[in-house]
C-alpha cells in the first residue's frame, strides 16, 4: 500500500472518529449543557446591568432628596449604606457557582430595594421635592429600571431552571459531573418576594 493510500485512509479514520465523538457528545447532552450554560451567563449579565443602573442612580437621587429633606438623615444614611453593601459583594462569574455568595448578593440587593421604598415614602412629606423636575426625572428612571430588573431576573430564573433540569437528569448528569458542571443557584421564592417589591412611588 502506497503512502498516499495510507494517508487518505488515516484521514478517513480521523474524520470518522470526529463524527463518532460529536454524536457521542450530542447524545450525552454535552452540547445542550454548553448552550444552556451560556444562556445562564447571558441572563445573569443582564441582571447585573440593570442592578448597576439602579446603583448608579442612587447618588443623584440621595443628593436631590437631601436638598429638600436634609433632616431625613436616617433614611438617607440607610440608602447610602445599602448602596455600599451592594458594592461590597463582588458580582463575579463565580457568584453563579457559589450558593452562599449568590445569597449575599441577593440579600444586598433586597436591602437596597427596601431602603429605596422607605425613601420614597419619606418623599411624600415634601411637595416641593415631588414637583422638582430633576427628582421627577430620577423617579422615572428608577421606575423603568425596577421594571427592567424584574424582567431580567425572570429571564435568569427561567434559564437556570432549564440548565439545572438538564444537569440533574440522566444521562446528562454523568456528563455534567465529568466536565464539572453543577446546578446553579437561583432566586428563592422568599428572596424573590423581597427583591421583586418595587419602591412605592406615588405622585
Amino acid at each position: 500500500m502506497s503512502l498516499g493510500l495510507i494517508s487518505r485512509f488515516l484521514r478517513k479514520i480521523s474524520l470518522f472518529a470526529v463524527v463518532c465523538v460529536s454524536f457521542s457528545f450530542y447524545g450525552c447532552g454535552y452540547n445542550t449543557i454548553q448552550i444552556q450554560d451560556e444562556n445562564v451567563k447571558a441572563a445573569w449579565s443582564e441582571v447585573l446591568n440593570q442592578y448597576q443602573r439602579r446603583t448608579d442612580l442612587i447618588p443623584n437621587l440621595v443628593n436631590t432628596v437631601k436638598g429638600y429633606a436634609s433632616q431625613e438623615k436616617e433614611v438617607l444614611t440607610e440608602v447610602t449604606k445599602a448602596r455600599a453593601s451592594v458594592g461590597s459583594v463582588q458580582a463575579t462569574p463565580e457568584v453563579l457557582n457559589d450558593p452562599e455568595l449568590f445569597k449575599k448578593f441577593t440579600q444586598a440587593q433586597g436591602q437596597m430595594t427596601s431602603a429605596l421604598s422607605r425613601l420614597m415614602v419619606v418623599v411624600e412629606k415634601y411637595p416641593d421635592l415631588k414637583s422638582n423636575q430633576n427628582f421627577l426625572d430620577l423617579q422615572a428612571q428608577l421606575e423603568g429600571t425596577e421594571n427592567r430588573i424584574t424582567v431580567s431576573r425572570n429571564r435568569y430564573i427561567q434559564s437556570v431552571q432549564e440548565y439545572n433540569v438538564t444537569v440533574r437528569t440522566f444521562p446528562n448528569v454523568i456528563t455534567a459531573k465529568i466536565f464539572g458542571y453543577s446546578p446553579k443557584p437561583n432566586f428563592t421564592v422568599e428572596n424573590e418576594k423581597e427583591i421583586s417589591k418595587p419602591p412605592q412611588v406615588q405622585f
